[in-house]
């Protein structure tokens, strides 16, 4: 097992371009094991190309991808070499991608059965344990997607991006389509799990009271680059950027930075 202070995912001089438009340009970015880091940026400066690159998903023009100090970006996603290395990471995408024809428990064995050679009947375990953990009720276990509530649906795209037991889930706006309520409970559960589970959590979210409640780093894409990669804290206080200072206390991000504080520490900032 990697150690916290050596780097579990580690991004240099990235190049992207789109038809000779640069999305990307000399982008250095360095992940380090157990926390959940939440990437933001303004529409359109590539936080999800580049998550799609570290998924092996996009092709870079220049600079290298490595995981676990071994190059990914060379990889053809098509290897089967390259699968083994994929089961590492995890991805539950914003509408959970569910296969409507498949159960909730179906749904979540589906991994195990295109990338394992386990018997039915431990697939069908080892799901049923990864529902569990994140509180579904087994009632809903025997139900198509359709049939079952949004914050429902949450779960069990998070039950099928954990059954590979994967080091690194990146979330895409995981709470996008929730109430308020829900969306809390769902960022518990994050929490909750990143801790259990020892997970590295990206995520791409919008959402201030995610941010705010569990996000340990923010890193921020402008410029081509990143250019802010530290606290919650820090980036909510990082004057030198004004478009990141912007971000977290305009007037909606205000409110949120000024309730999370209060709830945190009485509001000494």
């Amino acid at each position: 097992m990697k150690d916290n202070n050596s780097p579990i995912i580690e991004v240099k001089n990235l190049g992207t371009s789109f038809e000779g438009f640069w999305v990307h340009k000399n982008l250095n970015l360095t992940i380090y094991p157990n926390r959940i880091i939440t990437i933001i940026g303004a529409s359109g400066c590539g936080k999800t190309t580049l998550v799609r690159e570290i998924l092996m998903l996009q092709p870079i023009a220049e600079g290298e991808i490595l995981l676990n100090g071994e190059e990914i970006s060379k990889y053809n996603i098509e290897d089967a070499d390259t699968k083994l290395v994929l089961s590492q990471i995890g991805m539950m995408f914003q509408q959970g991608a569910l296969f409507s024809s498949l159960t909730v428990l179906q749904n979540v064995m589906f991994p195990l059965v295109e990338y394992t050679n386990f018997s039915e009947a431990t697939i069908k375990e080892i799901a049923t344990l990864k529902l569990k953990l994140t509180g579904l009720p087994e009632s809903a276990y025997s139900k198509f997607p359709k049939e079952i509530s949004p914050g429902m649906q949450k779960r069990v795209a998070l039950a099928r991006t954990l059954v590979l037991d994967p080091k690194v889930v990146f979330l895409d706006e995981p709470t996008a389509g929730l109430d308020p309520n829900s969306a809390s409970d769902f960022d518990e559960l994050i929490s909750n799990l990143q801790k259990q589970l020892g997970l590295t959590v990206i995520m791409i979210t919008h959402d201030l009271d995610s941010i705010w409640s569990i996000s340990d780093e923010i890193v921020y894409l402008g410029e081509k680059k990143v250019l802010f990669h530290d606290t919650v804290i820090k980036a909510a206080n990082c004057k030198e950027i004004p478009q990141l200072y912007d971000y977290f206390n305009g007037p909606r991000g205000r409110l949120t930075k000024q309730a999370h504080l209060e709830q945190k520490d009485g509001g000494v900032q």
